[in-house]
């Protein structure tokens, strides 16, 4: 019988799934360059990793989180390493503000084409789980956070949410400020930019040497 999937277990198979994989030469991933398809790929592989050996349910990408169990509530992302980003769907604009509202895993790899073997490497240099706590905006969360703290109003807020294009109207904007001042954001710390999706970046994520709490670096071979 197959045992229960924990957050903790997560981490553990996101470790192990790292190292094995950097090991691989892959003859299906040589020469592609989309990186949504190699994304895909290893989501997939991942996924399937998981379901042999635990209870849990997967997602679709297409439909929803990966992971969508209310105990795991974790989206997989795989980027490379020369731009680590990707993109999720827009639900509205606290999202930028307050997280995602789930869990995200990311994988990030430096892909190397071998062209004697046909092969490709995907070395795994990067692989981190942020907490849906964790998952605003940096610079947005932060110069809120300072607001509240200098005493700022509602007005100040709005005018603040406004000249950052945050995508919602005037009453979405004061219903937010509001929001903003009873229950100050957390910082965050992706990079998320405005779109029909987000545009989520994780550089901060790859290169962050502070131990915070709801960030975990499972695998770091860029600060280390």
């Amino acid at each position: 019988m197959k045992e229960k999937l924990t957050i903790e277990k997560l981490k553990a198979e996101a470790k192990a799934f790292c190292i094995e994989e950097s090991k691989i030469n892959n003859k299906d991933l040589f020469g592609v360059t989309d990186g949504k398809a190699v994304g895909t790929h290893i989501e997939h592989k991942f996924q399937e990793h998981l379901n042999k050996k635990y209870k849990t349910t997967i997602g679709s990408s297409a439909n929803g989180i990966d992971l969508p169990s209310d105990d795991i509530q974790t989206d997989i992302k795989v980027t490379s390493i020369k731009q680590p980003q990707s993109s999720c769907p827009f639900k509205d604009a606290k999202q930028k503000i307050f997280g995602l509202g789930y869990n995200l895993l990311v994988f990030v790899y430096d892909k190397v084409d071998d062209p004697k073997t046909k092969t490709a490497n995907l070395d795994f240099v990067s692989c981190s789980f942020i907490s849906k706590e964790r998952t605003a905006d940096y610079t947005t969360t932060y110069r809120l956070r300072e607001m509240v703290k200098d005493k700022a109003n509602i007005e100040d807020i709005v005018a603040y949410l406004s000249d950052k294009n945050i995508p919602a109207d005037d009453i979405t904007l004061n219903q937010l400020a509001k929001q903003i001042l009873k229950t100050p954001p957390l910082q965050g710390y992706l990079t998320i930019s405005n779109a029909l999706q987000w545009r989520l970046q994780y550089q901060r994520i790859v290169t962050l040497t502070d131990k915070i709490q709801g960030i975990s670096k499972i695998i770091d071979r860029i600060t280390t």
